[in-house]
């Protein structure tokens, strides 16, 4: 029903203009007044096209973590029957913050999360059967691979995964950071994208950047970052320059391909997520070694390759 309403009220609007206009023409030319009246009947009326464009955001899927946010996610080639996989930070793992230059592969876990309906009220307790990668190298994310399907939440409890972009995401589209563990929605744009992110001794590569609008905060990472265009998610929420500091533990820095460091205090990042989509094969099984794969491996593997 929304898009024939749509319709009728930009007709109704059209109408109304187009009426306005031929009354003031057998009569006397059009006032100021009735003209800003057309203009703002005529800005309600794109208002309301763009809105019924914009796709809703809410909880559904989402997780709650003992310490961060997060959500259940299906990648492209994902089938109904394959086990549900939890999305957060690598910074969020259980065991503590991964080092530099560290890459956790299938470590068994049994970690629970709070699965959300749309009104953010907790529905369900999912739980993992293991780690099925980390990393906090080039990119903040940890996959946890649950003990039930996707078929089988949505049978038990009426919840959609996730869709995680096949694409990079582009500069200026609306988000959503949808937090589990607050409960609460950041809204704002893509602001543009980091070549390199550094904080502390972390660095990410081609990070995206919010708008000043997503005051992100502790408890928030984790969290998807969801494209309002079309419900996906795009990026994984990550990190905010709290105190304008350079490069330091929660001030991450812009490194750009000459090494110039900017530093913008308050503004938040995300990881992208569409990396994700080429390293995960049949049975939504982590394989570092599919075609166009760019996570990185763990030391071990990286060493055989050499």
């Amino acid at each position: 029903m929304k898009k024939p309403l749509v319709g009728a009220l930009a007709t109704l609007l059209l109408t109304g203009a187009t009426l306005a206009s031929t009354g003031a023409a057998s009569a006397q030319p059009a006032t100021a007044e009735a003209k800003a009246q057309a203009r703002t009947q005529a800005t309600a009326a794109a208002q309301v096209a763009a809105k019924a464009k914009t796709k809703a955001v809410n909880f559904a899927g989402t997780v709650a973590l003992s310490n961060c946010s997060g959500s259940l996610v299906r990648l492209p080639n994902s089938k109904d029957n394959d086990p549900g996989l939890i999305l957060t930070n690598g910074h969020c793992l259980e065991t503590g913050m991964p080092g530099a230059g560290e890459v956790i592969v299938d470590r068994p876990s049994s970690r629970t999360f709070s699965l959300l309906n749309a009104s953010a009220g907790k529905v369900a307790t999912l739980k993992a059967t293991k780690v099925s990668y980390a990393t906090m190298t080039d990119t903040d994310v940890t996959l946890y691979e649950l003990n039930t399907t996707y078929a089988q939440i949505k049978q038990k409890y009426r919840i959609d995964a996730l869709k995680l972009n096949a694409d990079h995401p582009v500069k200026g589209a609306s988000i959503a950071v949808v937090s589990g563990y607050w409960k609460k929605t950041y809204s704002c744009n893509t602001d543009g994208f980091a070549y390199r992110l550094r904080e502390g001794d972390w660095t990410w590569k081609d990070s995206l950047r919010y708008t000043s609008a997503c005051q992100v905060i502790g408890g928030t990472s984790g969290s998807p970052v969801v494209d309002t265009a079309t419900g996906n998610v795009v990026a994984v929420n990550n990190t905010t320059n709290e105190d304008g500091q350079r490069c330091t533990l929660n001030n991450p820095c812009e490194v750009d391909e000459n090494g110039k460091v900017t530093v913008r205090k308050g503004i938040g990042y995300a990881q992208e997520t569409y990396i994700l989509a080429k390293c995960v094969g049949t049975g939504n099984k982590v394989d570092l070694g599919l075609p166009g794969c760019s996570l990185p491996k763990p030391a071990a593997e990286r060493a055989r390759q050499h």
